[in-house]
């Protein structure tokens, strides 16, 4: 069973990787970039953000935010997994938002944000992006086939010299700093499984 996010304020210091996402549904795919990311940064924690509705996503096809939460902590069985839906607590669905309010809320935590190089070729349609890279450090996570439009976009080329190696010492450096962690690639999509759900429904 998954963990419940600590209280606001705990005084405990860990270094916590941050994935947020729809999760609709959460898979496999999102266990494994997590543990990856906790073995490659020296995380503890690695937090699972559940979003009510992404910005840039349609609502068409979105689960309800309690089928999406269920699935992922049923399927968080890492004790160093922790699901929620901060968005919802915080009352918004902007990760710039959200990203400051963690930093407030518990100061003794080291925070990244977890993202796949697909998000980080879109990444200047994000609300006010450069805060989230100004507030805490960044991991992108290799995800074919995007890595080489990613590391050769705008994010990447504004942030060039900020680029550190994949490891805890990116803690040691202040935002903006980023890595980018070329992982073993995982089959399970998000995407692939609605389609497969959609398939078995029109049978």
């Amino acid at each position: 069973m998954a963990k419940l996010f600590p209280v606001f304020g705990d005084r405990r210091t860990r270094r916590v990787g941050l994935l947020g996402g729809s999760f609709n549904p959460a898979h496999d795919g999102h266990v494994h970039i997590s543990r990856e990311a906790m073995k490659r940064l020296g995380l503890h924690e690695v937090w699972w953000l559940v979003s009510p509705q992404n910005p840039l996503k349609p609502l068409k096809g979105m689960a309800p935010l309690a089928d999406r939460l269920a699935t992922a902590r049923a399927l968080a069985a890492d004790a160093n997994i922790l699901v929620g839906d901060l968005e919802s607590d915080l009352g918004t669905t902007r990760t710039a938002n959200v990203v400051q309010a963690l930093v407030r809320r518990y100061p003794r935590l080291k925070f990244v944000w977890l993202m796949g190089a697909d998000n980080l070729e879109q990444f200047p349609r994000w609300w006010r992006w450069t805060r989230i890279f100004h507030t805490v450090c960044v991991a992108v996570i290799d995800r074919s086939p995007y890595a080489y439009r990613a590391l050769a976009g705008a994010v990447a080329m504004r942030y060039k010299a900020r680029r550190t190696k994949p490891s805890r010492a990116i803690f040691a450096k202040e935002p903006p700093a980023w890595s980018y962690l070329a992982i073993r690639r995982h089959a399970a999509s998000a995407s692939a499984i609605r389609d497969a759900k959609m398939m078995i429904i029109d049978r």
